[in-house]
């Protein structure tokens, strides 16, 4: 069964929430945030003919969104570069394993009783990340919660190599595991 489009006119209200809070968690601004949706919009009218109807309309939206906001990281990668404070901290890596993703018990999450505990953790995590220089900050979320891949991430980021792309997430896993051992596991 193939999808079909709502109206263009009810794109918003159907799906202005999920598109504005998936281009907030992305980008960190609400005005920046609030023009990707817009301009997601607008790219959506555009294209109404090209809908195939495989995937539902909120899904056609969001991937829309998703290139939108690669977009804003290509252009916005162009500005200077702030640079990392180091803390002189060259502790082991307790936080991530030896592919580089994170070393947590996912079956703990699923536990009611710790769903609070995971919510604040989430919280703090949300904030550490904020503090990242955006360059870092944007290599960090692209990498782990989008997905993409070192290449990918290296082009739109215009990252020179791969070696400096690993040199920033190292970096960037570094001040996260800083600010977590401050604000988290030292509450």
């Amino acid at each position: 069964m193939k999808n079909k489009l709502s109206s263009p006119d009810q794109w918003l209200p159907l799906h202005g929430d999920i598109l504005y809070r998936y281009g907030l968690s992305r980008v960190r601004d609400n005005e920046v945030a609030e023009d990707l949706v817009q301009e997601t919009l607008l790219a959506a009218f555009k294209a109404m003919d090209s809908f195939s109807g495989q995937s539902t309309e909120q899904t056609w939206l969001l991937g829309i969104l998703k290139h939108k906001i690669i977009d804003y990281f290509r252009k916005a990668s162009r500005d200077p570069v702030l640079e990392y404070e180091d803390t002189g901290s060259n502790q082991p890596d307790d936080y991530f394993d030896q592919r580089g993703r994170w070393q947590v018990d996912l079956s703990v999450w699923s536990k009611p009783e710790q769903q609070m505990e995971q919510e604040q953790f989430m919280a703090v995590l949300q904030e550490c990340i904020s503090r990242l220089p955006p360059k870092m900050e944007q290599l960090f979320i692209m990498n782990e919660f989008d997905n993409m891949n070192a290449r990918e991430i290296c082009s739109v980021l215009a990252i020179s190599s791969m070696n400096n792309f690993w040199v920033i997430l190292s970096r960037a896993r570094m001040q996260l595991r800083h600010c977590l051992d401050i604000h988290w596991l030292k509450q």
